[in-house]
């Protein structure tokens, strides 16, 4: 008979930063080094997946923000042995920036939302496309449809609440901000962040091994490029 999980454990690791490890039902745990939007973070939970996927029965460990959920196999590991597995890997694992590859992003700046933004925010469109150009965005983490990858930190100048009211369809290919972060639609969904222009550039092909073309900790610019004729 395999024992529950324990309650909740929280220890410090690190520069005195708190850990926060819980389970996730009988076969996963979900780590988590902070509630925050942080390059740095973002870092360390990369660093602990890709250390967890080569340990003894870890089914897969799947990065987020500032956090990683664990698959793991309680047939071969179990829940109190994997806490303190995290908890040491946590500690030592060293955690490099900038990170992966780079990759340079055209985008032809004429969205549905570019009069909105600018007007909320108080810019030209030329200084709009200046702030969102500007950065070297990282890829914090993928989720919402296959491919898409959570781009940020975006310029505070460029913060702005999502949508009151979301679309019921966003072609895919649109570029939009949202918040602290920027995105590219991959597919024609629904979605609720402001569009402000469009790229050729697909970040999901499903018939390519691997099928996305951006990985967490991957690096993104974005460059202007004039609407077509």
């Amino acid at each position: 008979m395999i024992a529950g999980p324990p309650s909740v454990s929280r220890r410090p690791v690190g520069s005195g930063q708190g850990l926060r490890v819980a389970p996730l039902g009988d076969a996963a745990l979900l780590v988590e080094f902070d509630n925050r939007v942080d390059p740095r973070l973002n870092a360390r939970a990369l660093a602990l997946a890709a250390a967890l996927e080569r340990r003894r029965g870890i089914r897969e460990a799947v990065p987020g923000y500032a956090s990683v959920a664990v698959h793991y196999d309680p047939e071969r590991i179990s829940y109190r042995k994997l806490v303190t597995v995290v908890e040491r890997l946590a500690r030592t694992t060293v955690a490099r920036l900038p990170g992966g590859r780079l990759h340079r992003i055209p985008v032809v700046y004429d969205g549905p939302d570019l009069e909105y933004v600018t007007s909320e925010l108080g810019l030209t469109l030329d200084k709009l496309i200046e702030l969102h150009t500007s950065p070297t965005y990282r890829c914090f983490m993928i989720g919402f449809t296959p491919g898409w990858a959570y781009l940020g930190p975006l310029p505070e100048a460029l913060w702005l609440p999502r949508r009151r009211v979301p679309r019921t369809h966003v072609p895919p290919g649109s570029v939009a901000i949202a918040g602290a972060q920027t995105g590219i639609y991959t597919l024609p969904t629904p979605g609720g962040w402001h569009l402000i222009g469009r790229t050729t550039v697909r970040l999901f092909l499903p018939d390519s091994d691997p099928p996305c073309l951006l990985r967490p900790g991957d690096r993104v610019r974005f460059f202007a490029q004039p609407s077509p004729s």
